[in-house]
């Protein structure tokens, strides 16, 4: 889709379509004002009969209203006045575009970005216009035989801003938004393929058409021979199971001086996780496609940073395999090595992400980075904790937490801060090896971590638990690509930082 800004009155818009706003009670936005003085009255006339209340997320299209210049006038309800913040200006947005794309009208100038949101200046409201733009007409149907055709899809949506001046910032704005959707995109697309087709051999072929794509990133992938050579005995352990061979793939891009050290991001790439052994229950298993969700959004970050040509220096680790049974695959109570030498007593073939992302996490250790930030859709125990609302942020660094928390906020991606305690690690001793990989059910979440903070000891570091937050179920089943806004809003932030 194309997006293009704008500043000027609505009602002299030659456009297929002009998209104002509606408070509840019936009171006009300043842009529905407008139109209505050029209409002699007729939108006021309209919802004074009751035809649009202002309920949030409601609409109302109406067509050849004299006075302007639009084919059609779309009313949208924006809810109460006092209430319209980041998640009422977000849904407003959605509800105009998905009514757009669905009635022809092929491209529309849009008034939503001049509404005052609580604490949100201009920038912010482009941005998450195009965001949302881009996630509302998003569709996943590359595996059908005949995929849906949308009669006259939207194309093109100018966004207005309230004056000249904020043109510039209105343009630098959208074009971020652009690439944080190209990034969503990509990791929808990759947790949405079925595991016969995304597998790790078909992850490092991705890997290397992004590189192909964006010269500035470069592309490494290694292989069984390779990853065993470095000792990675924990990584290998989980794909013992699988005819699928492992991949280890490691993105670099570095646009910014080079004594700056990089970031790290570690993305979880289990691509079907049966359990193993310790195998899960038949419901819902197919949904263990998703669990390579992680990595997706390594990928996503990649893709948005790179279009963006973003001033910083960033690794990416993506530990790829499947989790499978068989004769050869690893049994619980079996013990084994990681790369940093630490020996694992696997006491559930089902909590396997964390073994794979603590050879990922030691791998990291040779960039001497600034801070490592893993994803992964670790544990179910996270879902219960945080429902399907935020992911999990535990961190060694208080700083780092508090600067993803932070980008979270921002990008409407949200993580909540969760606990490190010493007291946690106890459940994870072990008579047999320097500790095991799971503890009691209770707070799973924060003992998986804890586990993962064994291997992140010489960096700041963070983990990002995204079980509750890298898929919807039901109706709207897919995969969302969060996190990838949290973390590219937190990248940029970066790029005025040290070094």
């Amino acid at each position: 889709m194309e997006f293009t800004i704008k500043s000027g009155s609505p009602e002299k818009q030659r456009s297929a379509c002009v998209v104002v706003g509606v408070f509840d009670n019936r009171k006009l936005s300043l842009s529905a004002e407008l139109i209505d003085r050029a209409s002699n009255g007729y939108v006021g006339e309209i919802i004074r009969r009751g035809d649009m209340e202002g309920k949030l997320g409601s609409t109302l299209l109406l067509h050849n209203v004299r006075g302007t210049l639009a084919d059609r006038v779309l009313l949208v309800g924006l809810g109460k006045e006092r209430d319209f913040r980041d998640r009422e200006f977000r849904k407003a947005l959605q509800s105009a575009v998905k009514l757009l794309n669905e009635t022809g009208s092929y491209e529309a100038v849009v008034y939503l970005t001049e509404e005052k949101v609580k604490r949100r200046e201009v920038a912010w409201r482009v941005e998450h216009a195009v965001a949302v733009a881009m996630e509302t007409v998003y569709r996943f149907d590359r595996m059908k035989s005949e995929p849906a055709e949308v009669r006259r899809p939207l194309r093109k949506l100018t966004l207005s801003v309230p004056q000249r001046s904020d043109l510039t910032a209105g343009e630098k704005a959208a074009a971020r938004g652009l690439a944080i959707a190209h990034g969503v995109e990509l990791a929808r697309d990759l947790g949405n393929l079925p595991g016969n087709v995304c597998t790790p051999g078909y992850l490092a072929g991705e890997a290397a058409k992004l590189a192909a794509e964006f010269p500035e990133l470069k592309v490494e992938v290694l292989e069984h021979g390779q990853i065993e050579a470095l000792g990675m005995g924990s990584f290998l352990s989980v794909t013992r199971g699988s005819d699928e061979p492992p991949r280890f793939i490691v993105f670099e891009y570095r646009n910014a001086p080079k004594k700056a050290k990089p970031v790290v991001l570690v993305g979880k790439g289990i691509t079907f996780d049966t359990g193993g052994i310790s195998i899960k229950p038949a419901a819902d298993m197919d949904q263990m496609k998703f669990d390579m969700c992680g990595a997706a959004s390594v990928f996503g970050v990649f893709r948005a940073v790179a279009e963006l040509k973003a001033a910083v220096n960033l690794v990416g680790l993506v530990p790829t395999c499947e989790n499978m049974p068989s004769g050869r695959a690893t049994k619980p109570g079996d013990v084994v090595t990681s790369m940093s030498g630490q020996t694992i007593e696997v006491l559930n073939t089902d909590a396997e992400g964390r073994l794979i992302l603590a050879d990922a996490l030691t791998y990291a250790e040779r960039y001497e980075p600034e801070a490592v930030v893993d994803v992964a859709t670790l544990t179910g125990a996270m879902v219960i904790a945080l429902g399907h609302v935020a992911c999990g942020v535990f961190s060694n660094s208080d700083t780092l937490a508090r600067a993803l928390v932070a980008a979270g906020d921002d990008a409407y991606d949200r993580g909540w801060p969760m606990p490190l305690w010493d007291d946690y690690h106890e459940g994870l001793e072990s008579n047999f090896a320097d500790f095991a990989n799971v503890a009691g059910r209770a707070g799973g979440s924060v003992t998986a971590a804890c586990f993962l903070s064994k291997f992140a000891k010489k960096f700041d570091w963070a983990h990002l638990d995204i079980a509750g937050i890298a898929w919807r179920e039901g109706k709207e089943k897919g995969a969302t690509g969060r996190p990838v806004p949290l973390l590219v809003t937190w990248l940029l932030a970066e790029e005025a930082g040290p070094g």
